[in-house]
């Protein structure tokens, strides 16, 4: 698959390169695994000076016997041999003093396997070395956990030496669209449904169905299941890398919220320890959100989790609940196990791809959804423009004859004291309405 989207990425390291040129820049490029950070660094320094090193779990002595072969092969100038990483780095940093110079670093954070000390001594030779060199020193990891803690943690010795840092989202709905049509012009409703299900616009996964040419629903959830299949191991191995020893604490979270345990105190009863920390953890890593109805005030206990990551909601919706019929290889029995709950299912990942589409495309200052403490009364898509005065309430169904918007509009009228002043919009939106005209 061709590399799509991304344009205000590359925008911000095309500048971040042309600063480099005068006063060397240090960029870091983080979000969750198969997010495609190292195709968007590569993407980037295409047509530029560059070195890209990437980081194995094996001896320093070896790996830098591996970087120094790379760095007289770029006819970079090293003196002896070298066995440190800080002495890779210093002599890349003293070569950009008369050549500008892109330097990727890909897992990055798997140093700390290779030495301890080694972001300590990476801290030394940036401090000394920044100033009259020019560099463009830019790394990016696989473990979201990792990278934060090396970054972002005041007691690390790397805090505060970038200039600058690139979180990746999920790619956007319309760039989705792009990729389905060139893959399959004459995609269905249907087939979007299923692709943003799986995908949820991260690319790798993306790119595995359309190389794999899975370019319609039925084909992409057979791929989805099949033997040696990505989406089926790539749950269990993104929650091990990040969690490490307590992964099964949040596996048995994911799983609850998944089986429709929304509530803290829900999910506390069942597992019997305090949660907290372990929700906190996951919203950091864009696993799960905490969201609140509309109108609600920040004090209010009314309060829901999701799993806010798609692959992951199918993953432990579906995949999980059956891992026997996995290791056993009865994937045809599991593809069985999932039909019967799935048109259900696409209801609610119907709603997240139309709120999705809305937040990425409209002007609004709230979107979300509306739920009453008693539960009887819910609205699918609230969308709120406190400066243009302006509501919308959207129904969603899968089944464009289910949907009724009289039933919609009685809702709305419950929420009267909150409209008023505001120009309201009732509408309705199903699987007619997810491939554009």
């Amino acid at each position: 698959m061709k590399f799509y989207g991304r344009t205000e990425e590359l925008k911000q390291l095309k500048k971040i390169s042309e600063t480099s040129k005068d006063h060397s820049q240090f960029t870091v490029v983080t979000g969750r695994r198969r997010i495609g950070k190292t195709a968007l660094i590569l993407k980037s320094a295409e047509g530029q000076r560059s070195v890209y090193l990437f980081v194995s779990r094996v001896n320093q002595r070896l790996l830098c016997q591996g970087f120094q072969s790379i760095l007289d092969r770029e006819g970079i100038e090293t003196a002896g041999e070298m066995t440190r990483f800080a002495d890779i780095l210093k002599a890349l940093m003293i070569h950009s003093r008369s050549e500008n110079i892109t330097v990727i670093i890909d897992e990055f954070q798997d140093l700390e396997y290779v030495d301890k000390s080694v972001f300590s001594e990476i801290q030394d030779v940036w401090d000394r070395y920044k100033d009259g060199s020019r560099v463009n020193l830019i790394v990016c990891g696989s473990v979201h956990s990792m990278m934060m803690r090396i970054f972002e943690n005041s007691k690390e010795p790397l805090f505060g030496r970038p200039t600058a840092k690139i979180v990746l989202q999920p790619l956007p709905v319309s760039v989705m669209e792009d990729v389905l049509a060139d893959h399959n012009p004459d995609y269905t409703a249907e087939d979007m449904l299923t692709f943003f299900m799986l995908t949820g616009g991260i690319p790798k996964y993306m790119e595995v169905l359309m190389d794999g040419g899975a370019a319609d629903s039925e084909s992409m959830l057979r791929a989805a299941v099949s033997a040696g299949s990505v989406f089926l191991a790539d749950g269990k191995d993104i929650m091990v890398s990040e969690f490490g020893k307590e992964y099964r604490t949040y596996f048995s979270i994911m799983q609850l919220i998944s089986a429709g345990k929304t509530k803290r105190s829900e999910m506390e009863d069942i597992l019997n320890i305090e949660i907290g920390q372990y929700l906190k953890m996951l919203e950091e890593y864009g696993f799960v959100k905490h969201i609140s109805p509309a109108f609600s005030d920040s004090n209010s206990r009314n309060t829901r989790w999701v799993i806010s990551d798609m692959y992951l909601r199918f993953y432990f919706r579906f995949i999980f609940p059956s891992s026997s019929l996995v290791e056993s290889g009865r994937h045809d029995l599991l593809l069985r196990t999932i039909r019967p709950s799935l048109e259900t299912y696409e209801g609610k990942v119907l709603e997240s791809f139309f709120r999705r589409r809305i937040a990425e495309e409209d002007s609004y200052t709230y979107i979300g959804s509306y739920w009453n403490r008693k539960g009887d009364i819910e609205i699918d898509i609230v969308v709120i423009d406190d400066i243009a005065k302006t509501m919308r309430f959207i129904e969603v169904k899968r089944n464009p004859a289910k949907l009724d918007i009289n039933e919609l509009v009685e809702k709305v009228k419950s929420l009267a004291s909150h409209t008023s002043g505001y120009a309201v919009s009732n509408e309705g939106l199903t699987l007619d309405d997810v491939r554009r005209p």
